[in-house]
This record gives C-alpha cells, sequence and structure tokens, in this order.
C-alpha cells in the first residue's frame, strides 16, 4: 500500500461519487456533490473529459474547498495538471493515461488509483504504486461506453483472488445490486448515474452506505 493510506484510510474509499456534469443537470455538481457527501459519499472523484483547462481548474478549485473542510477526498481523473493545479488529494488514471509510477513522482503522498478490466492487468499492477484498483465495468453501463465487457459478479470474484489491493468497484452498480458487488469482494464502490442522476442524492448515498459498511455486507 502506498503512503497515501496511512493519511486516507479504507474508509474513506468506501463510497466514490464519480461526476457527470450532465446528469447533475439544472442542479449544479456542486449542489449534487454537497449533498451525496451530506449523505454519505466519502470520496469524490472529478472526471471532465471534455472541458477546457480553465473551467476544469475552476471546478476543481471549488469541490477542493467544499470538500476540504468535511475531510472527503478529491480525486482528479486522469489529469495531472488539474490534480497539482488545485492541490487535489488524488488521481485516477487509466491503462492508457500517465504509468502511475510517474504520477507518484508528482504526487508523492496523493490517494493514487488504478483502472483495471482484466486478470493481466491486475498481475501488471503487483508492483505499482497505487492505492486502489477501480475494476470494470462490473456491469454495462451507459455512463462509460469506451470500456470491456461487463465483468459480472463471477468476473470481480475472480479478481479479488488475484490481489489484495483494495478493489473499488465501477459499472452499472446502484442500490439493487450494491450488496452484491460488496459481497463479490469489492471493498467500496464507485457510482456516477446512482448519485449524480438521482433525485434526492443525500437519500441515495444514505442508502448505499448502508451496503458498503462491513458490517452491512451479506
Amino acid at each position: 500500500m502506498a503512503e497515501a493510506a496511512r493519511r486516507w484510510p479504507l474508509a474513506a474509499l468506501r463510497l466514490h461519487l464519480v461526476t457527470d456534469a450532465a446528469l447533475c443537470g439544472p442542479r449544479g455538481m456542486e449542489a449534487v456533490v454537497a449533498a451525496a457527501v451530506r449523505g454519505g459519499a466519502t470520496c469524490v472523484q472529478l472526471r471532465e473529459k471534455h472541458l477546457d483547462t480553465r473551467l476544469f481548474v475552476e471546478r476543481a478549485r471549488a469541490l477542493k474547498a467544499l470538500l476540504a473542510p468535511l475531510g472527503v477526498p478529491l480525486i482528479i481523473n486522469d489529469r495531472l495538471d488539474i490534480a497539482l493545479a488545485v492541490g487535489a488529494d488524488g488521481m485516477h488514471v487509466g491503462q492508457s493515461d500517465m504509468p502511475p509510477g510517474e504520477v507518484r513522482c508528482f504526487l508523492p503522498h496523493a490517494l493514487i488509483g488504478l483502472s483495471v478490466e482484466n486478470a493481466a492487468q491486475v498481475h501488471a499492477a503487483a508492483n505499482c504504486p497505487v492505492d486502489y484498483l477501480g475494476v470494470s465495468p462490473v456491469f454495462a453501463t451507459p455512463s462509460k461506453t469506451d470500456t470491456a465487457s461487463a465483468l459480472g459478479l463471477e468476473g470481480l470474484r475472480a479478481l479479488r483472488a488475484l490481489t489484495r489491493r483494495p478493489l473499488i468497484a465501477i459499472g452499472g452498480i446502484d442500490l439493487d445490486n450494491a450488496a452484491q458487488v460488496m459481497a463479490a469482494g469489492a471493498d467500496g464502490l464507485a457510482v456516477v448515474r446512482a448519485l449524480c442522476a438521482a433525485p434526492d442524492p443525500a437519500a441515495a448515498a444514505q442508502a448505499l452506505r448502508r451496503h458498503t459498511d462491513p458490517r452491512s455486507t451479506p
């Protein structure tokens, strides 16, 4: 486990809100994030694939200002420059992004996550300086279409058997399947639509947290 784990325990990874500005709608991202955190989201990952850099920085700074007093980590998806500019608490990278070892050189104390989709990628990550692996997609999802075929619960169990690193499951996860995903070996959940599109993000986060609490997992 990387050094960031000393600052951010596993409990901080239980429920990731992965942002989607379009799904937040007219309520605005900050309002949705604030409500979800109030309900129990433990981590926020800002994912902006198409936003201009200046606007990305502004949005990241606004979320950092909101989350820092609450002790909730802000993770930036993919963009090292943004993470450095706003003093983010972590960064999440995919298989085609900057290698985790290089990210760690710039962010020695940050939370670093790496997306994995199969056994080969889990094995390759064995010596990477990352704090968690984002396993995706567990189920098919409209939020991200450039992914491999859905792993399903059996696929998640197979990857769980290959590593002791924390596994954060993402992809089509909602209140109906959250308990099953945790029982299959996930240490935490990352959701997009289940919180960003929820009529009441606070209530939705509170309901999901009931399943991410180890004491309530079957």
